[in-house]
């Protein structure tokens, strides 16, 4: 009798405090995703869709180049004192890969790189200003990092490349309760999205072709078993597992009698 009190106990406990399941808890879990699996990853940054650039034009003569830069815009600070910082425009790249540049109209730059595109616009500046000077930044550049990380969200990255484990200190490094060997990468290629697997604790990931990411790269890092059985513990799985053992103590007591 005393043998089966025991046993109900034990798994009374284990109802309580090991309901948590692994489809609870992870993100993207369902089925792979339609676009496939990422078999490649460019060495460079092909602009596209939905880019945000800035792009200034210098030249010795400095009135031969101020038609080929937007003009700046005046945000306000301060409403009450009227004050304000200027700011450059940006260009935004259309459905159609195309921005309307000043003085040179339509020009389709989906596809091409930054070298490209300086070399593209020095060509045609050329004709107006003398040597020119093409200055092109990617506004938004970001990654996106989420589930066991110390900060998940999604960050601005300066310039035009960031390697895998420098995207993971920007969220201060996995928590102890991160799957490792399992982190999912979500990059959109030609308009679909597409996905891949790092082993971060192999050496084979600083070769991998996915080392470098690219703009809006979304990593998600799965909970580990762990965690996931730490889950459904709270203060009222401790007051459960309390009340539990002392009914359990009072009917052995009874029955001993």
């Amino acid at each position: 009798m005393k043998k089966n009190i025991v046993i109900l106990s034990i798994l009374a406990i284990t109802l309580v405090t090991s309901c948590a399941s692994r489809k609870d808890l992870i993100y993207f879990q369902d089925e792979p995703l339609s676009g496939g699996y990422i078999d490649s990853s460019p060495e460079q940054l092909f602009y596209k869709a939905d880019d945000i650039l800035t792009i200034t034009v210098s030249a010795a003569d400095p009135v031969a180049a101020k038609p080929f830069n937007l003009a700046t815009v005046t945000e306000s600070i301060d409403l009450v004192n009227a004050t304000g910082r200027e700011r450059m425009q940006n260009y935004l790249i259309d459905y159609n890969g195309n921005i309307e540049f000043p003085v040179l109209g339509t020009l389709h730059i989906a596809g091409m790189t930054r070298i490209e595109l300086t070399e593209m616009l020095k060509e045609k500046i050329s004709e107006y200003a003398t040597d020119p000077i093409i200055n092109i930044r990617l506004v938004n550049f970001t990654v996106t990092i989420i589930g066991e990380v110390n900060s998940p969200g999604t960050y601005t990255i300066e310039n035009e490349r960031i390697s895998l484990p420098e995207a993971i200190g920007l969220a201060n490094d996995l928590t102890i309760f991160g799957q490792r060997k399992n982190v999912l990468l979500i990059r959109e290629i030609d308009g679909k999205k597409k996905f891949a697997k790092i082993d971060l604790t192999s050496v084979n990931s600083v070769s991998s072709p996915l080392y470098y990411l690219q703009q809006n790269d979304v990593l998600v890092v799965e909970p580990n078993n762990a965690r996931i059985r730490s889950a459904n513990y709270n203060q009222n799985n401790a007051i459960l597992i309390s009340a539990i053992g002392t009914l359990t103590t009072i009917v052995a007591v009874f029955l001993i009698k």
